[in-house]
């Protein structure tokens, strides 16, 4: 039996990839830049940096700028970013996700957010889920971000446990990668093609239960 789960964020808990679109979007306006949501996709599951990197490779001005230029016009996407989640609410939670994390807690399974996002403590405050997360692993923390493991392995770190003993849910192509580099059982939520590494896979999250998972792990 598995004693803990490392929840993924985006995707999976909730979904601002819509907010991310827009302020990544407009920031790449202002840099002569045009993105679409095809594109967009290839930012989920990597980090701030990581992503505005792909952004500025993709427009041609990976090198035309400092690496201060570069952190401010992070910064001021984050900022564009948290002024759009404001209105989040528990509404915002995806199908199956609330009466999964009162399953957890009811067997007394240990939680985990390991996200990318910096802003995962606003984000739960804001869903109103917040208490239910025996932890939330700092991406600053750590020195490499997905597809590398460090952040499921640190997840398990965390909680005084071995990989193995915990499941992780993603819904991004290095999200799973970066599970199963940790050694982890992995449950990808998605399309078969980009989930296609998962042990094992759910088109959506309102097929997640503690008995899916006890099933699948077993």
């Amino acid at each position: 039996m598995f004693k803990a789960i490392a929840f993924d964020l985006d995707g999976v808990i909730t979904d601002t990839a819509n907010y991310h679109y827009q302020a990544w979007k407009a920031l790449g306006k202002d840099l002569g830049i045009s993105i679409d949501r095809q594109f967009n996709e290839e930012l989920k599951g990597i980090s701030r940096m990581a992503s505005l990197e792909k952004i500025l490779a993709f427009g041609n001005k990976e090198n035309q700028l400092s690496d201060t230029q570069k952190k401010e016009l992070a910064a001021k996407k984050n900022a564009h970013y948290l002024s759009l989640i404001k209105k989040i609410s528990p509404k915002d939670i995806l199908p199956g996700i609330s009466d999964l994390l009162v399953e957890l807690k009811e067997a007394k399974i240990q939680l985990v957010i390991a996200s990318a996002s910096k802003n995962a403590p606003i984000i739960l405050d804001g869903l109103g889920i917040k208490d239910y997360f025996d932890a939330i692993i700092d991406p600053d923390s750590l020195a490499n971000g997905k597809p590398d493991p460090e952040i499921f392995t640190r997840s398990a770190e965390v909680l005084g446990l071995s990989p193995s003993d915990l499941i992780g849910i993603e819904d991004s192509a290095a999200g799973i990668q970066s599970i199963n580099g940790a050694n982890m059982f992995s449950v990808g939520v998605g399309d078969a093609t980009s989930m296609r590494e998962a042990d094992s896979r759910l088109p959506s999250t309102a097929g997640l239960s503690l008995d899916y998972l006890i099933r699948v792990f077993n």
